[in-house]
C-alpha cells in the first residue's frame, strides 16, 4: 500500500488538494482511500459528501474516512488517561485541568494515525492518502518511538519490577496513586503500536510526506520549518505543491502587485525546497468541491502523471548529532568549492550557490551554536555546528 501524507499551514487547501489526488488516483484503476485526521474534518464538505469514521464508498475505486479522533483515543488511551487525571488530581489541580493535562497535544491525531497501521495490515487499499492536521510539527511526535524503544529495553523492566514490590507497601502511605499492571501494559502497547506506525511511515518506499503551500511569506516560511522537521526525522519529502496560482488570463490591473509577490515567492520556493519536484495549480474561477471540480484540480496538478509515483527518492537535508556537534548535511550536486558560500544567524542557514540562495530553517537543538566547519565532497555540503565559545 502507497501511503501518501499531506501537510501544511491551514487555510492553504491542504485538504482540497489531498482529495483531488485521491479522485485522481481512483480514475486510474487504483483503490484508494482519503483519510482525514484533522479534528476539524472538513473531508466530507471538500467531496460534498456525508462520510463517517469508517471507510465509505465515495466514487468507483473511491472511499472517504473521517477519523473520530475521541473516539481512537479512548481506545488507545483511555486507561493511562485515567491514571494520569487521577495523579493529578491527587496533588490539587482542578478536575478540569487534570483532564485536559492528562492527553498531551497532538495525542489525538497520532491516535487517528493509528489506522495507517490497520489499512496497512488489512491490504484493502492500493493507496492511502492522508489529509494530516494543519502542521507538520506534530510529526514530531512520531520521533517519540525511538525514546521509547530504549525505555521499554532498559527502564520499562525495573520501573515494573519495583513497582510491584513497592505498591503494596507504600501505597497506603503516600497520597499519589502508584500505577497498576493494567497501565504498564497499556503503556507498552501504545509504544509498540507506534513503533509499528513509524515503520510504516519511515519507509521511504511505502510513505511520503507531500507540502501544500500558497504564494505567500508566512505561508512559505512555514512550509520551510516544517520540511526542515520532516528532514530532520528521516520523513521524505517527495513533493511540494502549490496551490492557487494566479492564471495569465488574469490581466486585471488590481491583481499587479499580487502578481508580482508571487512571482518573487516562487522563485523563493523553487531554491527553498530543490531538489524536490514542484508542481503547480491555479486559482480557479469557482469553488472547488464535489467530485468533478476536484477531478478538474487533479488534472491541473498532475497532467498526465501518475501521483502514486514517488516525485523524488532521497532525503536532500539531513542534521546527526556528531560527539558534541551537530552536523547538517545538504545535497548539492554539480556545484564546486567556489561556487558555495554559508552564512549563519540564530534560527537560520544561508547557502549561497552562484546566484541563488537558499534559506534553511534550523531546528531549536542548533539554538545557541555557531557554524564551526563546512565542507563539500562529491556533492555533499556537511556544515558543523558547535558550542559558542564562552
Amino acid at each position: 500500500m502507497r501511503v501518501i501524507l499531506y501537510t501544511g499551514k491551514g487555510g492553504v487547501g491542504k485538504t482540497t488538494v489531498a482529495a483531488a489526488t485521491a479522485v485522481k488516483c481512483a480514475s486510474l484503476g487504483y483503490k484508494t482511500l482519503v483519510i482525514s485526521t484533522d479534528a476539524a474534518h472538513s473531508l466530507g464538505d471538500s467531496v460534498d459528501q456525508e462520510i463517517g469514521d469508517q471507510p465509505t464508498l465515495l466514487a468507483p475505486n473511491l472511499w472517504g474516512q473521517e477519523v473520530n479522533a475521541l473516539h481512537e483515543l479512548e481506545e488507545h488511551w483511555d486507561r493511562i488517561h485515567v491514571y494520569l487525571t487521577s495523579l493529578f488530581a491527587s496533588q490539587g489541580v482542578d478536575d478540569i485541568v487534570a483532564e485536559e493535562m492528562a492527553s498531551p497535544p497532538g495525542m489525538e491525531e497520532v491516535a487517528s494515525l493509528m489506522w495507517i497501521k490497520k489499512h496497512k495490515r488489512e491490504g484493502k487499499f492500493d493507496v492511502l492518502i492522508v489529509d494530516c492536521a494543519p502542521t507538520g510539527e506534530t510529526l514530531q511526535l512520531l520521533a517519540f518511538p525511538d525514546v521509547a524503544k530504549w525505555y521499554l529495553a532498559r527502564i520499562f523492566p525495573i520501573h515494573r519490577m519495583m513497582n510491584k514490590v513497592a505498591r503494596p507497601v507504600m501505597q497506603p502511605f503516600i497520597s499519589i496513586p502508584l500505577p497498576s499492571d493494567d497501565i504498564f501494559s497499556n503503556v507498552k502497547d501504545l509504544l509498540i503500536d507506534l513503533e509499528g506506525m513509524k515503520k510504516i511511515l519511515g519507509d521511504p518506499k511505502v510513505c511520503t510526506t507531500r507540502i501544500v503551500l500558497n504564494l505567500e511569506k508566512m505561508v512559505v516560511k512555514e512550509a520551510q520549518r516544517a520540511f526542515t522537521y520532516l528532514s530532520l526525522y528521516d520523513y521524505l519529502t517527495d513533493l511540494v505543491v502549490v496551490n492557487r496560482v494566479l492564471p495569465p488570463e488574469v490581466t486585471d490591473t488590481y491583481f499587479d502587485s499580487w502578481r508580482e509577490a508571487q512571482q518573487r515567492y516562487s522563485v523563493m520556493v523553487e531554491t527553498a525546497f530543490s531538489p524536490i519536484p514542484t508542481l503547480r495549480t491555479k486559482l480557479f474561477d469557482h469553488e472547488i468541491v464535489g467530485l468533478e471540480s476536484l477531478a478538474e484540480m487533479g488534472e491541473s496538478i498532475y497532467g498526465d502523471r501518475d501521483p502514486s509515483q514517488i516525485f523524488y527518492q532521497s532525503v536532500p537535508q539531513r542534521i546527526r548529532k556528531v560527539g558534541n556537534t551537530y552536523e547538517l548535511q545538504l545535497h548539492l550536486p554539480f556545484v564546486g568549492k567556489e561556487d558555495v558560500d554559508i552564512k549563519h544567524r540564530e534560527g537560520e542557514l544561508f547557502v549561497s550557490v552562484g546566484p541563488y540562495k537558499r534559506e534553511i530553517s534550523l531546528p531549536r537543538v542548533l539554538n545557541g551554536k555557531r557554524v564551526t566547519k563546512g565542507r563539500l565532497d562529491e556533492g555533499m555540503l556537511s556544515v558543523t555546528f558547535s558550542d559558542r565559545k564562552p
